[in-house]
């Protein structure tokens, strides 16, 4: 923490007519240092957000790459249509190859493990977060989740596979019909119910899952990991007004790592980037990023930034009250001048040496 003092030339000492400027910048300085000095994987960019980041009750949380594991795999591949599985998945992976969610960069390189030959996309058009569109062979194909793909194509109703838990269904639609279903498997990380039980204790009070996923797969991912509550088959848009309703309550932290979580980060009081494996937008619009590929950092940067809070709001008070100590002792006569002097930086030496405390801290 950095104090700063704004002297009356007309007066020296501990009764001298100072300004008390107390900036706690220097303690997020020291915050700042705390996590570039050990091995956290826990990027912060400035003070704000670190003051933020320890006031937080409330976190939402987005599905893939977060809670799951972030490297969807091709479970099976549905047709009902008689279409084979290297017909669809080349389709598929065709207009995919203009995209860079992690679920379309999944199904690309598994058509390229199978050797199949994809053709260039041309007249493209993805909404991010939803589906992507574009023609292959002369052929309209739509890729995505079941809402969006039926919307944009004569869906024939056919049942959609049982999916465990983190599993993604993905519709493709080939000329304008929809053809079948491919479906990622993508596991629960193992570590996030005891980062969710952690994060308890450092007190978050609720906890949020907000997915574009069908309601079904998200209760599936939601088992067992005592969320508050389940906000399902959203748009960016609608993850939007989810972090905005829930800012009424008191701050809110987002942690996402889509390009499709970007306008929420943006919104939420600390928005939190998956940066290892994540979108580059995502990264950009957050103000803390996980540098690694772990979700339990998270609360290994709460726990920090509560601690050096805590350190911060030490300092201002021992400042103030050593400082009108002083001053009070030294309107009585107490002390002259020079000692006065000498005093008034003695104080602003030990507030300095109390926040660097910061330095020090070992988080669980």
């Amino acid at each position: 923490m950095v104090v700063h003092k704004r002297p009356d030339p007309g007066r020296r000492g501990a009764g001298r007519g100072d300004a008390l400027s107390v900036d706690p910048g220097g303690a997020r300085g020291s915050r700042g240092g705390a996590f570039a000095r050990r091995p956290f994987g826990v990027l912060i960019k400035g003070a704000h957000s670190l003051e933020n980041m320890a006031r937080i009750h409330t976190l939402v949380l987005d599905k893939t790459g977060t809670l799951t594991d972030g490297r969807p795999q091709i479970a099976s591949i549905h047709s009902p249509l008689g279409y084979t599985e290297d017909e669809i998945l080349r389709f598929a992976a065709s207009v995919d190859q203009a995209s860079k969610h992690p679920i379309a960069q999944a199904i690309v390189a598994a058509a390229r493990r199978r050797n199949l030959p994809l053709a260039l996309p041309s007249e493209v058009n993805e909404v991010a977060g939803e589906g992507i569109a574009g023609c292959v062979d002369d052929k309209e194909v739509t890729v995505g989740g079941n809402g969006f793909v039926e919307r944009r194509v004569q869906a024939t109703p056919f049942s959609i596979p049982e999916t465990a838990a983190g599993s993604v269904v993905v519709a493709v639609a080939i000329a304008n019909r929809l053809v079948g279903y491919i479906l990622m498997a993508d596991p629960v990380r193992e570590e996030a119910a005891e980062m969710l039980d952690g994060l308890r204790h450092e007190g978050i009070r609720r906890i949020l899952l907000a997915t574009g996923d069908r309601a079904a797969v998200a209760e599936r991912v939601a088992d067992g990991l005592g969320l508050d509550g389940i906000r399902s088959s959203l748009t960016p848009d609608q993850k939007v007004l989810v972090v905005l309703t829930e800012r009424k309550n008191g701050p809110v932290m987002m942690v996402g790592d889509g390009v499709n979580d970007a306008p929420a980060l943006a919104a939420a009081d600390v928005g939190v980037a998956m940066g290892a494996r994540g979108a580059a937008a995502s990264a950009e619009a957050a103000d803390v990023v996980l540098l690694v590929d772990r979700i339990d950092r998270l609360r290994t940067g709460i726990e920090i930034a509560r601690r050096s809070r805590r350190i911060a709001i030490e300092s201002i008070v021992v400042r103030i009250g050593l400082s009108v100590f002083a001053m009070v002792a030294a309107a009585l006569g107490f002390l002259r001048p020079v000692e006065g002097a000498i005093l008034q930086e003695a104080i602003d030496v030990a507030v300095i040496l109390n926040a660097l405390r910061a330095l020090r801290i070992k988080p669980r």
